[in-house]
């Protein structure tokens, strides 16, 4: 079985990806449905845990959406685990240096390009023509998070280390790094000029660029200009919107009238 958000990627399409941070299997099936072409768990700033994670990607069987998995850091322990329950991919947080790409890569694959621990459990039900761990080299992806002017420094010999899929950009760290405010969809000159900087470097290899964004509009800038994974808020997010939404449409239609 291929990764379907890889092969989509390969063919140089943009994917959408929903973000969840709400740890129920009730909420992950409405995402999945919605037309998505992938779906993050984050047990990064989410309120997701390991058990939640699992769940919530078993949720997913049966649907469109690829899912994948926003570990806390770039622990071995836990890649392997989020790896082996069946996410087909992972991004992970405040990566830096060349030497922290480099063991990520080798907690992430199998050997020899990795030293992944053989266990995939749940993942093993993707090896339908041959065994999952033969597959899995070729099919995960491994998005490192640019949100540090370190990793921005660095990013060319990041993106160089073998068995790195791209980029992920976080938005809210990076500014706050070059001490601008936390928000997702900036517009300072110099941020969207560290943008274009990071897409020719992952153009020029011919990897992926993705980014976090709040808005549709603003997503789909970032499409134009070249990114590919391409986040538009979360769950979270869009249940508080459609909550105030309804609040607002409808003390505007009873007023505050008395019975």
């Amino acid at each position: 079985m291929a990764n379907p958000l890889k092969a989509r990627l390969q063919e140089g399409k943009i994917a959408l990806n929903a973000w969840s941070l709400l740890p129920s299997t009730y909420t992950a099936e409405f995402m999945v449905q919605a037309g998505w072409d992938s779906i993050t768990f984050d047990m990064q700033h989410g309120l997701h845990d390991y058990t939640s994670a699992v769940a919530c990607i078993q949720a997913c069987q049966g649907h469109p959406a690829t899912p994948l998995v926003r570990v806390p850091w770039a622990e071995p322990g836990i890649l392997g685990k989020v790896l082996d329950a069946g996410a087909w991919g992972v991004i992970i947080p405040m990566i830096n240096t060349v030497d922290e790409a480099q063991a990520l890569v080798k907690a992430c694959y199998y050997p020899p390009l990795g030293m992944r621990s053989n266990g995939p459990v749940r993942a093993a039900a993707y090896g339908v023509a041959s065994p999952y761990q033969t597959i899995a080299n070729d099919e995960v992806l491994i998005l490192p998070q640019i949100e540090t002017r370190e990793a921005v420094a660095n990013a060319e010999a990041i993106l160089d280390v073998e068995g790195i899929s791209g980029i992920y950009v976080g938005p809210s760290d990076l500014g706050l790094s070059y001490e601008l405010p936390p928000v997702l969809d900036r517009e300072e000159p110099e941020m969207l000029e560290i943008y274009r900087d990071l897409l020719k470097l992952t153009k020029d290899r011919g990897k992926v660029a993705g980014i976090q964004n709040m808005t549709p509009a603003y997503g789909a800038r970032m499409a134009e200009i070249g990114f590919q994974l391409i986040t538009i808020a979360s769950d979270g997010v869009f249940v508080g919107r459609a909550s105030r939404e309804a609040v607002a449409a409808t003390r505007k239609l009873v007023g505050d009238r008395k019975i």
